[in-house]
């Protein structure tokens, strides 16, 4: 009996020892995870694989660790549509084991990663006849308290077309609360842009099929959103679809309510209809004017992996600095082809309308644009969108182009389609275009001379363009002011940013505009203006202007062309010329005909005799660019058998066109006569 006692005893001795090992050491669960495999598959259809090491731990609480799991589809071929964990931990009281309803007061996930697959194509899935089984006692039981995900990352991806987006970073801590109140913080990374996110929700009683689910959100992503998104909505689960009902929030100061639906059977449909207050839609800045354009590729296959039906509406629309109000957009996105249209949108005064494709079916987008603008305000538009702040008036423009590439680059330098554009009643702010065309009397410009503080008034500029691989072409630029026109043709290089422009400039000699009779005076030849738009050259179309400028700009004062140049070779010089004639010296101081001649005709007076003839010859020179080589000027006939040196006989001046004596400026009657007809 005492040898039976003293085994009972050493054997009772041994197994307390194990059991104070195992709870110090932990209990090895290998044989348990064929059991949870099992169980897994049969539950959800997915197979569950533990490749690390796992145990079971008793003190100072239950706790189970799974290292390496990998649940997969079992018809996921590709690994497309996996998760692996590295570390699962669940932590539970005993007391809790003990009485048939576990508590797990902590469920740690971590490095976690989700591989989403990108479908193009909705798949049509049979219906199933296999319900979702009621929950059972023991799994109705289960309890979690908290979890907590850490460096979690979701992998969307299509190894057909090889593309693949991560969201990373991925921090949660969720607390359930014993009324089923839910509250979830988090943060991550999308595209390397930080986020951060807190949702609130209180979940009804299993099971959860259409019962409503009372969400708030709170929404952060510095780089896109200028303040924080927040919604409300009530979410129901009906099969494979998330209806979202009572939608409301705000975003960027705007309030908004509206609907919304996801199907996530497939590929996902996206069904959404909001109503803004006021919408922001943050874009970057525009690159300097002289600058090239981006060659950074422009990502839209994510475009490609949705369908989604939109339509929104805004009592303000804000594009970068732009207003816009009101606007109504309705898109559609199918098969990789987004469509999207506004109608009756207000735009500073006036009206736009127009629609854009973007279609990222193939490698290489495509894109096609147009656009009708009616009685808008120029500058605010266009400065706001485009940072261009040079021109001020009402546009009216129509355009109709389209595209192709994956970069700025690209996209530019291959547009085809064509432009019609109309400022009216406006101004060309900071270039004084009449002190240009006087200056391209003596030297060539480069750039565009601009002045802050001085404008050119205008009452219409118009063109109409042809584009054609990024070269938009027009033969009718016509700018018209109360003191300068300008008629020209070109090309505008998009895609370069550079001008080929030759252009017709005159001006009007006298401030009343060109109300009055008189035409403007030209400069005499065409005017350049090519290279960078930002910097262009600007120069007299002659030849040897660039390659000589003094002999090319003195052969121009010669020949009388330069426009207000210096005495002798301009109009200043004309006036100049044409005032000293008003004392007619050595003429008749009466200004009536001149004695006759020995050939019998009246003899020409060169200085007053002959005023008509002079005149012209010299409007002839100076204004039409038309002069004939010197010593060969217009001749005046001469009669027969007078001699060669003879004066020529110049026309009888008709009664009434004789200058009365009492008129102490005659010559300033001629000038008055000869600029305001």
């Amino acid at each position: 009996m005492m040898r039976a006692l003293k085994f009972v005893g050493a054997a009772l001795a041994a197994i307390l020892v194990i059991i104070a090992l195992l709870l110090v050491v932990g209990i090895p669960s290998g044989f348990l995870t064929s059991t949870i495999a099992a169980r897994v598959e049969r539950d959800t259809g997915y197979r569950l694989t533990i490749a690390g090491a796992s145990k079971i731990s008793l003190w100072p609480t239950l706790n189970v660790r799974l290292n390496d799991i990998t649940l997969q589809d079992p018809k996921d071929r590709d690994g497309s549509n996996t998760m692996t964990v590295g570390r699962l931990q669940a932590d539970m009281t005993l007391s809790s084991a003990w009485s048939g309803q576990p508590e797990i007061s902590e469920l740690i996930v971590a490095t976690p990663v989700l591989h989403v697959p990108l479908l193009r194509e909705r798949r049509r899935e049979a219906p199933t006849t296999v319900k979702a089984a009621a929950p059972t006692g023991d799994a109705a039981a289960v309890t979690i308290r908290r979890v907590t995900v850490t460096d979690g990352t979701i992998v969307f991806s299509n190894p057909r077309d090889r593309v693949e987006n991560r969201i990373g970073s991925i921090n949660v801590d969720a607390v359930i609360n014993a009324d089923r109140s839910i509250k979830l913080e988090g943060t991550a990374r999308a595209s390397e842009r930080p986020l951060k996110f807190a949702i609130k929700a209180t979940m009804p009683a299993p099971p959860l099929e259409r019962q409503s689910i009372p969400v708030d959100l709170r929404f952060e992503m510095p780089d896109l959103l200028a303040k924080p998104l927040t919604a409300r909505a009530d979410m129901r689960l009906n099969g494979k679809v998330v209806m979202i009902n009572g939608l409301s929030g705000m975003l960027d100061d705007g309030a908004f309510d509206g609907w919304a639906s996801v199907d996530i059977a497939s590929k996902p449909l996206v069904k959404l209809d909001l109503d803004f207050r006021r919408l922001g839609f943050a874009t970057t800045k525009p690159a300097a004017p002289g600058g090239p354009w981006s060659n950074a590729p422009i990502e839209l296959n994510g475009l490609n992996y949705a369908d989604a039906q939109i339509r929104l509406s805004a009592a303000e629309v804000a594009v970068a600095d732009a207003r816009f109000a009101p606007a109504a957009i309705e898109a559609t996105l199918a098969g990789g082809i987004l469509k999207a249209a506004v109608t009756n949108l207000g735009a500073y005064g006036g009206q736009a309308s127009g629609e854009v494709i973007i279609d990222a079916a193939s490698g290489n987008p495509n894109y096609a644009m147009h656009c009708d603008l009616v009685d808008v305000r120029a500058l605010p538009l266009l400065q706001s969108l485009a940072g261009f702040d040079k021109l001020d008036g009402k546009m009216q423009a129509k355009i109709a182009v389209r595209s192709a590439g994956a970069s700025q680059r690209a996209i530019m330098s291959s547009l085809n389609g064509t432009a019609f554009v109309n400022f009216q009643d406006g101004a060309i702010r900071g270039l004084n275009v009449a002190r240009m065309i006087r200056s391209l009397t003596s030297a060539t410009l480069s750039g565009w001379q601009e002045t802050r503080d001085e404008t050119t008034d205008l009452s219409r500029l118009a063109a109409s363009f042809s584009v054609e691989r990024g070269q938009a072409t027009t033969t009718d630029l016509n700018l018209v002011g109360p003191l300068v026109r300008m008629t020209g043709t070109g090309t505008v290089d998009v895609g370069t940013k550079s001008l080929a422009f030759r252009v017709e400039p005159k001006l009007v000699m006298t401030t009343e505009g060109q109300g009055r009779a008189t035409d403007p005076v030209g400069l005499g030849i065409p005017v350049v203006i090519d290279g960078p738009w930002a910097e262009p050259r600007i120069y007299p179309d002659m030849a040897g202007v660039l390659d000589n400028p003094d002999a090319a700009y003195a052969k121009l004062k010669e020949m009388g062309k330069g426009l207000f140049g210096p005495n002798g070779g301009g109009i200043g010089g004309l006036i100049n010329g044409l005032s000293g004639l008003g004392g007619n010296p050595g003429g008749n101081p009466a200004g009536g005909p001149s004695a006759p001649s020995p050939g019998g005709g009246a003899a020409s007076d060169p200085t007053g005799g002959d005023l008509g003839a002079a005149i012209g010859n010299l409007i002839q020179q100076g204004l039409t660019g038309t002069a004939t080589p010197k010593g060969h000027g217009r001749s005046i006939p001469v009669p027969q058998g007078a001699p060669a040196d003879t004066p020529a006989a110049s026309p009888p001046i008709a009664r009434d066109q004789q200058v009365s004596p009492q008129d102490s400026q005659p010559m300033n009657d001629v000038l008055r006569r000869l600029f305001s007809r």
